[in-house]
């Protein structure tokens, strides 16, 4: 068995199955502004940011608009109201075992964090359709809000550690579906490195980074810890 103590997991698409519906959104912020950005260019350069970031990244990599930030602002706001609605309207679900993997993790004494590009607003949201609460399923939800700044720096894992009084980042595993998660992870030392094809990017795309590991889903963790 490895030394983790904690686990960092992404929540969409890593954690929480909703089917890119963020993703989606973004899409279709963008497009309404008179684009026609397709779902992959938007899983290509937006994947794991944080949301008002990946609009501006998408719009900057894949059109010629010399207003980008004006744009992504008001495409930004738009998309907070339109998320909002579509996951009040979405069926939302985790994915098949994940509660037993999260109980296998707590058993052994092993930290669970969820780390989001989502803000507060919307990430608690997630957490009551799926009916987990900090200190029962997980044991600690850190948001784009809570930092200065967000992936792939490593503000949101460090302050996982803080959280939990760990030192080393050689404890710590962060696992997500997107490639600015393993950056992340590598950026805060974290001892083990994890892309997931579950979610937002395929193989090819998370590979770039160069995780340790690429699993169909995260589950797969446990025979890595548990070996």
């Amino acid at each position: 068995m490895t030394d983790i103590k904690l686990v960092v997991f992404d929540m969409a698409g890593t954690t929480v199955n909703e089917n890119n519906l963020v993703y989606k959104t973004v899409q279709k912020v963008i497009n309404q502004e008179g684009f026609s950005i397709s779902l992959d260019e938007v899983l290509q350069h937006g994947a794991g940011k944080e949301k008002h970031k990946a609009i501006t990244d998408v719009l900057t990599a894949c059109t010629t608009d010399i207003d980008i930030a004006t744009i992504a602002d008001k495409a930004f706001g738009n998309f907070k109201i339109t998320l909002e609605t579509a996951y009040d309207e979405a069926q939302i679900s985790t994915f098949d075992g994940m509660q037993g993997f999260f109980d296998t993790l707590r058993k052994h004494d092993i930290k669970i964090v969820l780390n989001t590009g989502y803000d507060s607003k919307t990430a608690n949201k997630l957490l009551e359709k799926l009916n987990w609460k900090v200190g029962n399923q997980i044991d600690a939800l850190i948001t784009s809000d809570d930092v200065v700044n967000g992936r792939p720096n490593p503000d949101m894992i460090q302050m996982a550690m803080a959280r939990f009084g760990i030192t080393d980042p050689a404890q710590v595993l962060k696992a997500g579906d997107s490639e600015i998660d393993i950056m992340e992870g590598k950026n805060s030392g974290c001892a083990i490195t994890v892309g997931v094809l579950s979610g937002a990017q395929n193989r090819e795309q998370l590979q770039v980074a160069n995780p340790d590991y690429i699993l169909n889903n995260v589950m797969e963790i446990e025979s890595i810890l548990f070996q």
